[in-house]
């Protein structure tokens, strides 16, 4: 891996992730924000230079050394900041750009601001949260999916409970019980994490991640008692910018979908934006309020607020009001961790999906082999494990060797092999072939090439 100069415009919730993540992978980061305090915080807590100043300004962006930096990532929470950033840090010799755009408006340009205006990645998290979103909603069963190779892959988050067939079975004779083509890639069990074998036996309360295309889940879903009724209701309370990408998919696909929200003045928004939604102007934590808006007959209930612990604490009271399924958005990581001692069904971290989206883009690009390097990355089982699309070239060391004997290191599982139109769950004498798509799943945070899965 090539060490590369980032420099980190904006030190909000994403840009310090993002210090975290890059410094911790070796990149030289220089962190830029106007806010002395937030400069300081992320300096004392990350092996990285930090700037004051305004990061769209020519002097500061000189002074971070921007004419000889490899990567600028504008996040701060002004679309039109990051963007003249990017432009200036381009004209400056900036190799690549990316942006944070999250206004609607502007995403219906995001073509004209790569193509006319060169930036190499346009970032709307509240849309990836809002896509993620749909499909654990589309997919009833699980509590949140990850999808690989435009879609044809997924891999879906299940819960083992008394009333599936999980529980008990060891993992060598699910196809016999399901007759479904699909692997179990992770577990986690209370703290410990698991990459399991075909000799691993699954518990009541264990998280399992299932891998396979949507068809394989769905009939592997059916079998084992895991599958539910297909959902049609959706209550989303706080009318975000999430609220409005995550209701337009909805209404686009036939649901019926209401959003509750204090706001006044984005109630009218919402309402001229979604005239097919039902928008309530009222306060969405409020037992009576949801009473009277009927929560119990709701299929999903999606808790959209900026406030992390408002969020699981109304989604718990959906659920003790019978609502069928809750999502909770919760960006801080120990909030995480607690949701799975929890009756909250999923939760999404749109924070996280944007740096995970960048940590995949940086590891390409580090990559002396761009056309091996990381094509996906997700973080699973609250970020202690990593899922990683591939695509495999003919510098792959293990190309044509069956997996039986494929000397693939500890805690390292080849979860899926995509071959054209064909999804291959692998087994022993299966292959890697030049131009198949891989999928990796590791508890290894250094994986940045197809070769690294490989022993030296």
């Amino acid at each position: 891996m090539n060490e590369m100069k980032i420099l980190i415009v904006g030190l909000g919730k994403v840009g310090q992730l993002l210090c975290e993540y890059l410094s911790a992978e070796g990149h030289d980061i220089v962190g830029i924000d106007p806010i002395e305090q937030k400069v300081d915080e992320v300096v004392e807590r990350n092996d990285i230079f930090g700037i004051c100043g305004n990061g769209a300004n020519c002097d500061v962006l000189r002074e971070a050394g921007v004419e000889d930096a490899d990567v600028l990532l504008a996040v701060t929470s002004s679309d039109e900041l990051n963007i003249l950033s990017g432009l200036i840090a381009k004209r400056l010799g900036v190799r690549y750009t990316i942006a944070r755009v999250r206004n609607p408006d502007y995403y219906t340009q995001l073509r004209f601001l790569r193509e006319e205006l060169g930036f190499n990645m346009i970032l709307n998290p509240e849309a990836e949260a809002a896509n993620e979103i749909v499909r654990s909603i589309l997919f009833p069963s699980a509590m949140k999916v990850n999808t690989f190779a435009r879609g044809r892959v997924e891999i879906a988050e299940v819960k083992v409970t008394k009333n599936n067939r999980l529980a008990g079975i060891q993992l060598s004779d699910l196809y016999q019980i399901s007759r479904s083509n699909i692997l179990i890639c992770a577990i986690k069990r209370g703290e410990q994490v698991y990459i399991p074998n075909g000799q691993f036996i699954l518990e009541q309360g264990d998280h399992a991640y299932l891998t396979g295309s949507h068809k394989e889940l769905v009939s592997f879903c059916a079998y084992t008692h895991l599958s539910k009724k297909q959902k049609k209701k959706v209550m989303i309370i706080g009318g975000s910018k999430i609220a409005y990408f995550l209701a337009k998919q909805l209404l686009d696909q036939k649901y019926s979908v209401k959003i509750i929200e204090q706001n006044e003045t984005r109630c009218i928004e919402l309402a001229q934006r979604l005239p097919q939604a039902s928008i309530i102007h009222a306060n969405g934590s409020d037992e009576s309020v949801l009473e009277d808006e009927r929560v119990d007959e709701m299929d999903v209930v999606v808790t959209l607020t900026g406030i992390d612990e408002e969020n699981m604490i109304v989604s718990l009271l959906c659920k003790n009001m019978n609502a069928k399924k809750a999502i909770a958005k919760v960006n801080n990581l120990r909030f995480t961790d607690m949701v799975d001692h929890m009756d909250i069904d999923g939760v999404i971290s749109p924070k996280r999906i944007a740096a995970n989206q960048i940590l995949a883009y940086v590891r390409a690009k580090s990559n002396k082999d761009e056309d091996s390097a990381v094509r996906t990355l997700y973080k699973l089982v609250n970020e202690h494990v990593e899922a990683l699309e591939f695509m495999a070239t003919d510098n792959f060391r293990g190309k044509k060797t069956s997996l039986a004997v494929l000397p693939v290191k500890k805690d390292i599982l080849v979860a899926a092999i995509l071959r054209g139109r064909q999804v291959i769950v692998p087994k022993g004498n299966d292959q890697i072939l030049s131009g198949d798509r891989v999928i990796v799943v590791t508890q290894r945070k250094t994986i940045r090439d197809l070769n690294d899965i490989l022993e030296d």
